[in-house]
Protein backbone atom coordinates (compact mmCIF):
# COMPACT_ATOMS: atom_id res chain seq x y z
CA UNK A 1 0.00 0.00 0.00
CA UNK A 2 1.33 3.42 -1.22
CA UNK A 3 1.78 6.33 1.54
CA UNK A 4 -0.66 8.11 0.50
CA UNK A 5 -3.51 5.44 -0.04
CA UNK A 6 -2.29 4.81 4.00
CA UNK A 7 -3.02 8.45 4.85
CA UNK A 8 -6.12 8.64 3.23
CA UNK A 9 -7.28 5.17 4.71
CA UNK A 10 -6.19 6.98 8.37
CA UNK A 11 -7.92 10.52 8.42
CA UNK A 12 -11.26 8.07 7.24
CA UNK A 13 -10.68 6.44 10.50
CA UNK A 14 -10.12 9.79 12.44
CA UNK A 15 -13.10 11.52 11.13
CA UNK A 16 -15.46 8.41 12.17
CA UNK A 17 -13.75 8.39 15.36
CA UNK A 18 -14.51 11.67 15.86
CA UNK A 19 -18.37 11.48 14.55
CA UNK A 20 -18.70 8.77 17.04
CA UNK A 21 -16.98 10.34 19.90
CA UNK A 22 -18.98 13.17 19.81
CA UNK A 23 -22.09 11.11 20.42
CA UNK A 24 -20.59 9.06 23.30
CA UNK A 25 -19.29 12.43 25.17
CA UNK A 26 -23.10 13.59 25.66
CA UNK A 27 -24.55 10.07 25.91
CA UNK A 28 -22.21 9.32 28.85
CA UNK A 29 -23.37 12.36 30.77
CA UNK A 30 -27.15 11.87 29.40
CA UNK A 31 -27.47 8.66 30.21
CA UNK A 32 -27.70 8.27 34.25
CA UNK A 33 -29.63 11.56 34.46
CA UNK A 34 -32.08 10.37 31.42
CA UNK A 35 -32.59 7.27 33.54
CA UNK A 36 -33.34 8.87 37.01
CA UNK A 37 -36.23 11.38 34.97
CA UNK A 38 -37.45 8.13 33.69
CA UNK A 39 -37.83 7.34 37.54
CA UNK A 40 -35.49 4.65 37.58
CA UNK A 41 -33.12 4.35 40.79
CA UNK A 42 -29.47 4.28 40.98
CA UNK A 43 -29.16 0.54 41.01
CA UNK A 44 -30.95 0.25 37.72
CA UNK A 45 -28.74 2.52 36.42
CA UNK A 46 -25.86 0.55 37.28
CA UNK A 47 -27.92 -2.39 35.76
CA UNK A 48 -28.45 -0.95 32.91
CA UNK A 49 -24.56 0.86 32.48
CA UNK A 50 -23.44 -2.51 33.60
CA UNK A 51 -25.59 -4.15 30.68
CA UNK A 52 -24.04 -1.49 28.00
CA UNK A 53 -20.76 -2.76 28.89
CA UNK A 54 -21.29 -6.57 29.00
CA UNK A 55 -23.42 -6.57 25.94
CA UNK A 56 -20.67 -4.81 23.69
CA UNK A 57 -17.88 -6.88 25.54
CA UNK A 58 -19.99 -9.92 23.81
CA UNK A 59 -20.21 -8.78 20.11
CA UNK A 60 -16.44 -7.29 20.31
CA UNK A 61 -15.47 -10.50 21.42
CA UNK A 62 -17.36 -12.38 18.45
CA UNK A 63 -16.79 -9.66 15.79
CA UNK A 64 -12.72 -10.10 17.01
CA UNK A 65 -12.50 -13.71 16.52
CA UNK A 66 -14.33 -14.42 12.96
CA UNK A 67 -13.07 -11.00 11.37
CA UNK A 68 -10.49 -12.45 9.96
CA UNK A 69 -13.02 -14.06 7.87
CA UNK A 70 -14.80 -10.59 6.32
CA UNK A 71 -13.83 -7.47 4.74
CA UNK A 72 -13.33 -4.81 8.02
CA UNK A 73 -15.28 -2.11 5.56
CA UNK A 74 -18.21 -4.13 5.75
CA UNK A 75 -17.85 -4.83 9.30
CA UNK A 76 -17.64 -1.41 10.39
CA UNK A 77 -20.91 -0.69 8.21
CA UNK A 78 -22.89 -3.26 10.06
CA UNK A 79 -21.44 -1.85 13.59
CA UNK A 80 -23.27 1.90 12.17
CA UNK A 81 -26.87 0.35 11.28
CA UNK A 82 -26.45 -1.38 15.12
CA UNK A 83 -25.66 2.34 16.30
CA UNK A 84 -28.12 4.19 14.99
CA UNK A 85 -30.76 1.33 16.17
CA UNK A 86 -28.98 2.12 19.66
CA UNK A 87 -29.73 5.97 19.32
CA UNK A 88 -33.63 5.43 17.84
CA UNK A 89 -34.56 2.87 20.59
CA UNK A 90 -33.46 4.58 23.71
CA UNK A 91 -35.26 7.71 22.42
CA UNK A 92 -38.47 5.54 21.62
CA UNK A 93 -38.74 3.10 24.92
CA UNK A 94 -38.95 4.34 28.41
CA UNK A 95 -39.62 1.00 30.45
CA UNK A 96 -36.70 -0.63 32.14
CA UNK A 97 -36.63 -3.79 30.69
CA UNK A 98 -36.78 -2.77 27.01
CA UNK A 99 -34.13 0.09 27.41
CA UNK A 100 -32.11 -3.31 29.26
CA UNK A 101 -32.37 -4.86 25.42
CA UNK A 102 -31.48 -1.98 23.54
CA UNK A 103 -28.54 -1.53 26.21
CA UNK A 104 -27.32 -5.29 25.91
CA UNK A 105 -27.12 -5.39 22.16
CA UNK A 106 -26.30 -1.86 21.12
CA UNK A 107 -23.23 0.66 21.13
CA UNK A 108 -24.23 2.48 23.85
CA UNK A 109 -20.80 3.75 26.08
CA UNK A 110 -21.42 4.76 29.80
CA UNK A 111 -17.71 5.71 29.87
CA UNK A 112 -15.85 8.27 28.13
CA UNK A 113 -13.25 6.14 26.40
CA UNK A 114 -14.26 3.61 23.37
CA UNK A 115 -15.57 0.66 24.72
CA UNK A 116 -17.51 -0.45 21.59
CA UNK A 117 -17.19 -2.82 18.32
CA UNK A 118 -15.63 -0.43 16.52
CA UNK A 119 -12.32 -0.30 18.13
CA UNK A 120 -10.39 -3.64 17.28
CA UNK A 121 -11.67 -3.30 13.59
CA UNK A 122 -10.22 0.37 13.38
CA UNK A 123 -7.24 -0.72 15.49
CA UNK A 124 -6.46 -3.56 12.97
CA UNK A 125 -7.51 -1.47 10.02
CA UNK A 126 -5.05 1.66 11.30
CA UNK A 127 -1.71 -1.07 12.40
CA UNK A 128 -1.62 -2.57 8.82
CA UNK A 129 -1.96 0.47 6.96
CA UNK A 130 1.15 2.46 8.96
CA UNK A 131 5.01 1.78 9.23
CA UNK A 132 5.73 0.30 12.40
CA UNK A 133 7.49 3.75 13.40
CA UNK A 134 4.99 5.26 13.02
CA UNK A 135 2.12 3.02 15.02
CA UNK A 136 2.10 4.89 18.25
CA UNK A 137 2.25 8.27 16.87
CA UNK A 138 -0.70 7.42 14.62
CA UNK A 139 -2.70 5.62 17.69
CA UNK A 140 -2.12 8.62 19.67
CA UNK A 141 -3.50 11.09 16.87
CA UNK A 142 -6.61 8.54 16.90
CA UNK A 143 -6.87 8.83 20.52
CA UNK A 144 -6.57 12.27 21.01
CA UNK A 145 -9.10 13.35 18.01
CA UNK A 146 -11.70 10.70 20.06
CA UNK A 147 -11.28 12.21 23.50
CA UNK A 148 -11.42 15.81 22.14
CA UNK A 149 -14.48 15.92 20.23
CA UNK A 150 -16.02 13.60 23.62
CA UNK A 151 -15.13 16.72 25.05
CA UNK A 152 -16.74 19.07 23.17
CA UNK A 153 -19.26 16.39 23.60
CA UNK A 154 -19.69 16.53 26.83
CA UNK A 155 -20.38 20.38 26.31
CA UNK A 156 -23.19 19.37 24.51
CA UNK A 157 -24.61 17.51 27.21
CA UNK A 158 -26.22 20.86 28.10
CA UNK A 159 -28.40 21.27 25.55
CA UNK A 160 -31.44 19.86 26.89
CA UNK A 161 -30.96 22.44 29.74
CA UNK A 162 -31.06 24.87 27.04
CA UNK A 163 -33.98 23.57 25.35
CA UNK A 164 -36.13 23.05 28.76
CA UNK A 165 -35.16 26.86 28.79
CA UNK A 166 -37.11 27.59 25.47
CA UNK A 167 -40.11 25.05 26.56
CA UNK A 168 -38.83 21.95 25.85
CA UNK A 169 -39.88 18.93 28.19
CA UNK A 170 -36.72 17.67 29.98
CA UNK A 171 -37.67 14.48 29.08
CA UNK A 172 -38.22 14.90 25.52
CA UNK A 173 -35.13 17.16 24.69
CA UNK A 174 -33.12 14.16 26.33
CA UNK A 175 -34.48 11.68 23.75
CA UNK A 176 -33.72 14.00 20.90
CA UNK A 177 -30.28 13.87 21.85
CA UNK A 178 -30.46 10.15 21.16
CA UNK A 179 -32.00 10.73 18.15
CA UNK A 180 -28.90 12.77 17.10
CA UNK A 181 -26.63 10.08 18.37
CA UNK A 182 -28.29 7.85 15.54
CA UNK A 183 -28.17 10.42 13.01
CA UNK A 184 -23.99 10.51 13.77
CA UNK A 185 -24.38 6.78 13.01
CA UNK A 186 -25.49 7.55 9.97
CA UNK A 187 -22.56 10.41 9.14
CA UNK A 188 -20.09 7.48 10.38
CA UNK A 189 -21.64 4.85 7.57
CA UNK A 190 -20.57 7.72 4.70
CA UNK A 191 -17.52 8.26 6.02
CA UNK A 192 -16.50 4.41 6.03
CA UNK A 193 -18.18 3.96 2.66
CA UNK A 194 -14.76 6.03 2.01
CA UNK A 195 -12.61 3.17 2.50
CA UNK A 196 -11.80 0.50 -0.38
CA UNK A 197 -13.96 -2.67 0.11
CA UNK A 198 -10.89 -4.42 0.95
CA UNK A 199 -7.41 -3.56 1.71
CA UNK A 200 -4.46 -5.21 -0.26
CA UNK A 201 -3.51 -6.67 2.95
CA UNK A 202 -6.48 -8.81 2.97
CA UNK A 203 -5.93 -10.56 0.28
CA UNK A 204 -4.66 -12.91 2.09
CA UNK A 205 -7.00 -14.72 4.31
CA UNK A 206 -5.00 -16.73 7.66
CA UNK A 207 -6.40 -20.00 8.61
CA UNK A 208 -7.24 -18.98 12.43
CA UNK A 209 -7.76 -15.13 14.58
CA UNK A 210 -4.42 -16.22 16.49
CA UNK A 211 -1.40 -18.29 16.30
CA UNK A 212 2.32 -18.08 17.62
CA UNK A 213 1.32 -15.22 20.08
CA UNK A 214 -1.70 -16.74 21.98
CA UNK A 215 -0.27 -17.10 24.99
CA UNK A 216 1.14 -12.92 25.25
CA UNK A 217 -2.20 -11.89 24.04
CA UNK A 218 -4.05 -14.02 26.75
CA UNK A 219 -1.75 -12.52 29.46
CA UNK A 220 -2.52 -9.38 28.12
CA UNK A 221 -6.29 -9.94 28.38
CA UNK A 222 -6.19 -11.05 31.73
CA UNK A 223 -4.28 -8.11 33.20
CA UNK A 224 -6.31 -5.37 31.19
CA UNK A 225 -9.11 -7.44 32.47
CA UNK A 226 -8.00 -5.80 35.88
CA UNK A 227 -7.64 -2.66 34.64
CA UNK A 228 -10.98 -2.62 33.27
CA UNK A 229 -12.61 -4.04 36.43
CA UNK A 230 -11.19 -1.15 38.48
CA UNK A 231 -12.28 1.71 35.49
CA UNK A 232 -15.54 0.20 35.47
CA UNK A 233 -16.55 1.72 39.34
CA UNK A 234 -15.22 5.28 37.70
CA UNK A 235 -17.20 5.27 34.33
CA UNK A 236 -18.15 8.79 33.28
CA UNK A 237 -21.89 8.44 33.86
CA UNK A 238 -21.41 6.58 37.21
CA UNK A 239 -18.48 9.81 38.05
CA UNK A 240 -21.17 12.38 36.85
CA UNK A 241 -23.92 10.37 39.12
CA UNK A 242 -21.61 10.64 42.00
CA UNK A 243 -20.62 14.49 41.85
CA UNK A 244 -24.36 15.61 41.65
CA UNK A 245 -25.41 13.04 45.11
CA UNK A 246 -22.05 14.52 46.75
CA UNK A 247 -22.13 18.25 45.72
CA UNK A 248 -25.44 18.57 43.99
CA UNK A 249 -23.36 19.40 40.55
CA UNK A 250 -25.99 19.92 37.74
CA UNK A 251 -26.03 18.25 34.26
CA UNK A 252 -24.52 21.55 32.36
CA UNK A 253 -21.59 22.17 35.11
CA UNK A 254 -20.81 18.49 34.91
CA UNK A 255 -20.80 19.27 31.25
CA UNK A 256 -18.14 21.89 31.25
CA UNK A 257 -16.01 19.85 34.04
CA UNK A 258 -16.17 16.74 31.93
CA UNK A 259 -14.88 19.33 28.65
CA UNK A 260 -11.92 20.70 30.26
CA UNK A 261 -10.85 16.78 31.87
CA UNK A 262 -11.32 15.52 27.95
CA UNK A 263 -9.10 18.63 27.10
CA UNK A 264 -6.33 17.76 29.10
CA UNK A 265 -6.39 13.48 28.38
CA UNK A 266 -6.47 14.75 24.77
CA UNK A 267 -3.36 16.65 24.52
CA UNK A 268 -1.42 14.35 26.89
CA UNK A 269 -1.75 11.41 23.98
CA UNK A 270 0.44 14.13 22.13
CA UNK A 271 3.49 13.53 25.26
CA UNK A 272 2.90 9.89 26.12
CA UNK A 273 4.58 9.46 22.56
CA UNK A 274 7.57 11.75 23.72
CA UNK A 275 7.81 9.52 26.43
CA UNK A 276 7.21 6.46 24.80
CA UNK A 277 10.09 7.35 22.67
CA UNK A 278 12.48 8.37 25.21
CA UNK A 279 11.55 5.65 28.30
CA UNK A 280 9.65 2.41 26.32
CA UNK A 281 5.63 1.52 25.93
CA UNK A 282 5.36 -0.53 29.24
CA UNK A 283 7.27 2.28 31.12
CA UNK A 284 4.88 4.86 29.85
CA UNK A 285 1.89 2.53 30.40
CA UNK A 286 3.03 2.32 34.30
CA UNK A 287 4.89 5.72 35.24
CA UNK A 288 2.05 7.64 34.24
CA UNK A 289 -0.57 5.54 35.34
CA UNK A 290 0.25 4.90 39.13
CA UNK A 291 -0.44 8.88 40.09
CA UNK A 292 -3.49 8.89 38.44
CA UNK A 293 -4.89 6.13 40.74
CA UNK A 294 -3.96 7.66 43.59
CA UNK A 295 -5.45 10.80 42.77
CA UNK A 296 -8.96 8.61 42.39
CA UNK A 297 -8.00 7.53 46.35
CA UNK A 298 -8.01 10.84 47.23
CA UNK A 299 -10.94 12.32 45.98
CA UNK A 300 -13.34 10.90 48.33
CA UNK A 301 -11.34 12.36 51.12
CA UNK A 302 -11.50 15.88 50.17
CA UNK A 303 -13.51 18.69 51.65
CA UNK A 304 -14.94 20.59 48.69
CA UNK A 305 -16.00 20.15 45.06
CA UNK A 306 -13.27 22.81 43.76
CA UNK A 307 -10.60 20.16 45.45
CA UNK A 308 -12.34 16.91 44.12
CA UNK A 309 -12.24 18.95 40.46
CA UNK A 310 -8.98 19.59 40.93
CA UNK A 311 -7.70 16.09 41.49
CA UNK A 312 -9.95 14.83 38.47
CA UNK A 313 -8.41 17.30 36.20
CA UNK A 314 -4.78 15.61 37.69
CA UNK A 315 -6.60 12.33 36.90
CA UNK A 316 -7.39 13.38 33.42
CA UNK A 317 -3.85 14.61 32.37
CA UNK A 318 -2.02 11.52 33.91
CA UNK A 319 -5.11 8.37 33.30
CA UNK A 320 -5.08 8.26 29.52
CA UNK A 321 -1.46 8.33 28.65
CA UNK A 322 -1.54 3.78 28.47
CA UNK A 323 -4.44 4.53 25.91
CA UNK A 324 -2.26 5.10 22.84
CA UNK A 325 1.10 3.27 24.00
CA UNK A 326 -1.05 0.41 24.98
CA UNK A 327 -2.56 -0.17 21.84
CA UNK A 328 0.47 0.22 20.32
CA UNK A 329 1.92 -2.33 22.74
CA UNK A 330 -0.32 -5.24 21.83
CA UNK A 331 0.07 -4.31 17.53
CA UNK A 332 3.84 -4.50 18.12
CA UNK A 333 3.70 -7.81 20.13
CA UNK A 334 1.74 -9.98 17.27
CA UNK A 335 2.27 -10.85 13.90
CA UNK A 336 0.19 -8.61 11.19
CA UNK A 337 -2.35 -11.53 10.73
CA UNK A 338 -3.02 -11.72 14.36
CA UNK A 339 -3.68 -7.96 14.77
CA UNK A 340 -8.00 -8.23 14.63
CA UNK A 341 -7.99 -10.78 16.74
CA UNK A 342 -5.40 -9.28 19.49
CA UNK A 343 -7.30 -5.92 19.49
CA UNK A 344 -10.59 -7.35 20.31
CA UNK A 345 -9.33 -10.40 22.40
CA UNK A 346 -7.97 -7.21 24.82
CA UNK A 347 -10.41 -4.54 24.22
CA UNK A 348 -12.64 -6.61 25.43
CA UNK A 349 -11.61 -6.65 29.09
CA UNK A 350 -12.37 -2.99 28.67
CA UNK A 351 -16.30 -4.23 28.31
CA UNK A 352 -16.50 -7.42 29.37
CA UNK A 353 -14.75 -7.64 32.35
CA UNK A 354 -16.29 -4.06 33.66
CA UNK A 355 -19.65 -5.01 33.08
CA UNK A 356 -20.03 -6.01 36.94
CA UNK A 357 -18.44 -2.37 38.14
CA UNK A 358 -20.74 0.21 37.33
CA UNK A 359 -23.43 -2.25 39.16
CA UNK A 360 -21.75 -2.54 41.87
CA UNK A 361 -20.52 1.32 42.03
CA UNK A 362 -24.59 2.12 41.58
CA UNK A 363 -24.88 -0.14 44.93
CA UNK A 364 -22.87 1.65 46.31
CA UNK A 365 -23.49 5.35 45.69
CA UNK A 366 -26.94 4.02 46.50
CA UNK A 367 -26.31 3.45 50.41
CA UNK A 368 -23.19 5.52 50.58
CA UNK A 369 -22.14 8.78 49.00
CA UNK A 370 -18.57 8.95 50.78
CA UNK A 371 -17.12 7.40 47.20
CA UNK A 372 -16.08 4.05 47.99
CA UNK A 373 -16.48 3.34 43.67
CA UNK A 374 -13.34 5.92 43.94
CA UNK A 375 -11.45 3.76 46.26
CA UNK A 376 -11.68 0.64 44.46
CA UNK A 377 -10.69 1.66 41.57
CA UNK A 378 -7.85 3.79 42.26
CA UNK A 379 -7.05 0.00 44.44
CA UNK A 380 -7.49 -2.48 41.52
CA UNK A 381 -5.65 0.55 38.71
CA UNK A 382 -2.49 0.08 41.27
CA UNK A 383 -2.56 -3.44 41.31
CA UNK A 384 -2.73 -3.78 37.45
CA UNK A 385 0.04 -1.54 36.62
CA UNK A 386 2.21 -3.33 39.26
CA UNK A 387 1.51 -6.50 37.40
CA UNK A 388 2.05 -5.25 34.06
CA UNK A 389 5.34 -4.12 34.97
CA UNK A 390 6.82 -7.10 36.69
CA UNK A 391 5.15 -9.70 33.65
CA UNK A 392 6.40 -7.63 30.34
CA UNK A 393 9.30 -4.65 31.72
CA UNK A 394 12.24 -6.75 29.47
CA UNK A 395 9.56 -7.18 26.43
CA UNK A 396 10.75 -4.76 23.74
CA UNK A 397 9.05 -3.83 20.42
CA UNK A 398 10.87 -4.02 17.32
CA UNK A 399 11.29 -0.01 16.99
CA UNK A 400 12.34 0.27 20.86
CA UNK A 401 15.17 -2.33 19.74
CA UNK A 402 16.56 -0.16 17.11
Amino acid sequence: MNQRAGASHVNHLLAAKGLRAFGDGFVSLLLPLYLLELGFTPLQVGFIATTTLFGSGLLTLLVGLHAYRFHYRSLLLAATLLMAGTGLGFAAFTGFWPLMLVALVGTLNPSSGDVSVFLPLEHAVLSRVVADKQRTAVFARYSLIGTLVAAFGSLAAGLPAWLGAQGVAPLAAMQGMFLLYALLAGLSALVYRGLPKALVSETHKPTAPLGKSKNTVYTLAALFSLDSFGGGFVVQSMVALWLYQRFGLSLATAGVVFFWIGLLTAFSYLVAVRIAGRFGLVNTMVFTHIPSSLCLIAIPFVPDLAWAIVLLFVRGALSQMDVPTRSSFVMAVVSPDERPAAASITSVPRSLASAASPLLAGYLLGISTFGWPLIAAGGLKIAYDLLLYVRFRNVRPPEEAD
